[in-house]
């Protein structure tokens, strides 16, 4: 997630037609798209398979989902740095292999003697560690195989993608895991991971690396430049710190989600799939619009209205009661607006991100600005379901929901919100953003 503008024309066209033509693009889309249909159907299998055939407590499943995301914490600064020095296909393609021979390993468990709760805290660290490589990766990948002014276009059908892996991953994960076995299950994402190292491995294009010094800096030198630009640049700074709260406050809703739609709401594994599958054609839609309107209206407006937006329509959960015939309808309905805003802001923000980041530090960017973002996670997760158990599944919904709300209003706050309609021009330079002021880093 290049070397010319990278403003976005007055009229919104789009170099679309051309990346398409690139065949090294399209293997990289395919290849991640897939891949995104792998972890999508991850997140929705191993949590249910504990949730539906282990019997697995709040607190066990807070615990399930901290052992996936716990990797973001440990390992997202040391990969930026890392990947900043090697070839983003070699690590994507690494990445996919490890995925697959985890989850593989599971569904071998399971045929064997049965999936239990140490094995899947295990495939949830392994796949959460090796997803870090692959998605901090991509995102510099891209920088590294279109022009600057191609950004917002590819990301947008980059987003694409993983909007269609969130409508496939989680309806077919919690089909899989309520008509199959637990096993099969396990086994379908990985296969995902398997066709994503396929493609990934066929893209030909030598990458540009940045110049190596004959001295290497240290490590911990070269996290620590990529953690004082993004503290040292308002616009990045804001984008961390709005995704932490975000980011954290899902975290502990989506655990209470994953209990309140089985045990309040009385869904099964594939009504609970296709329910959260909503949020993929929203996403889809997100991503389309993510091409057109930022140029229309400012990147500021579209950021703060649409975070606005998607993360309110959460707050309508809580209030579902009634048959399935009744609230499976009004979950999609909120799944699809929260997918749709959602990931217009994802897309917006890693145009902006990626324009005001020269291009030798994208990797250390992406991966701080996950760290940041997705570091608490973990802690998120563990207190959602310590919520969940303390408090009712209701009112944690709601406490957890309005937690999210406090992304836009730090955005709001912030010089994000006054963005105009073109993207900054300054990642090749100096950290300054267009008629916003910045602090250098």
């Amino acid at each position: 997630m290049p070397a010319a503008s990278s403003r976005v024309s007055d009229s919104g066209r789009s170099d679309l037609p051309s990346l398409w033509r690139d065949a090294d693009f399209r293997r990289l889309w395919a290849g991640q798209a897939v891949s995104q249909l792998g972890e999508h159907g991850s997140l929705v299998v191993l949590p249910l398979i504990a949730v539906l055939t282990l019997h697995a407590e709040a607190d066990q499943l807070g615990a399930l989902r901290a052992a996936g995301q716990a990797p973001i914490l440990l390992l997202s600064l040391f990969v930026g740095a890392w990947v900043d020095r090697w070839r983003t296909r070699t690590v994507m393609v690494l990445a996919d292999l490890g995925r697959a021979l985890a989850l593989g390993a599971a569904a071998v468990a399971g045929l064997l003697g049965g999936i239990g709760l140490p094995a899947l805290l295990l495939a949830a660290f392994a796949v959460g560690a090796l997803s870090v490589f692959f998605d901090v990766a991509y995102q510099a990948s891209l920088v590294r195989l279109v022009r600057r002014d191609q950004l917002v276009q590819g990301n947008s059908a980059l987003e694409g993608s993983r909007s269609a892996a969130q409508i496939g991953g989680p309806a077919l994960g919690g089909a899989l895991v309520s008509l199959l076995s637990a096993p099969i299950a396990a086994a379908s994402s990985a296969l995902f991971f398997a066709l994503s190292f396929l493609s990934i491995r066929r893209i030909r294009r030598r990458e540009s690396l940045p110049e190596r010094s004959e001295r290497h800096p240290r490590v911990w030198r070269r996290i620590h430049e990529g953690l004082r630009f993004v503290v040292g640049h308002t616009l990045l700074r804001t984008v961390g710190l709005a995704s932490a709260a975000f980011q954290f406050s899902f975290a502990a809703m989506m655990t209470v989600y994953l209990l309140f739609l089985p045990r309040e709401l009385h869904l099964s594994g594939t009504a609970v799939g296709l329910a959260l599958a909503a949020t993929g054609p929203g996403a889809l839609l997100g991503s389309l619009l993510a091409a057109r309107l930022p140029g229309r209206f400012g990147y500021g407006v579209v950021l703060v209205s649409a975070a606005a937006l998607g993360d309110g329509a959460l707050l309508c959960v809580p209030v579902l009661h009634g048959p399935t015939a009744v609230t499976i309808p009004a979950l999609v309905a909120i799944n699809f607006l929260f997918g749709a805003f959602g990931q217009l802001v994802n897309v917006t923000v890693m145009a902006v991100r990626q324009a005001v980041t020269p291009d030798g530090m994208q990797g250390r960017v992406a991966a701080t600005i996950t760290f940041v973002g997705m570091g608490l996670t973990p802690f998120g997760s563990l207190l959602g379901g310590l919520l969940a158990g303390e408090w009712g599944l209701r009112t944690s919904f709601l406490v957890t929901a309005c937690g999210m709300m406090l992304s836009p209003v730090l955005m709001a706050l912030s010089p994000l919100a006054r963005l105009g309609r073109a993207l900054p021009d300054t990642g090749r330079a100096r950290p300054a953003v267009l008629n916003c002021p910045v602090d250098d880093g």
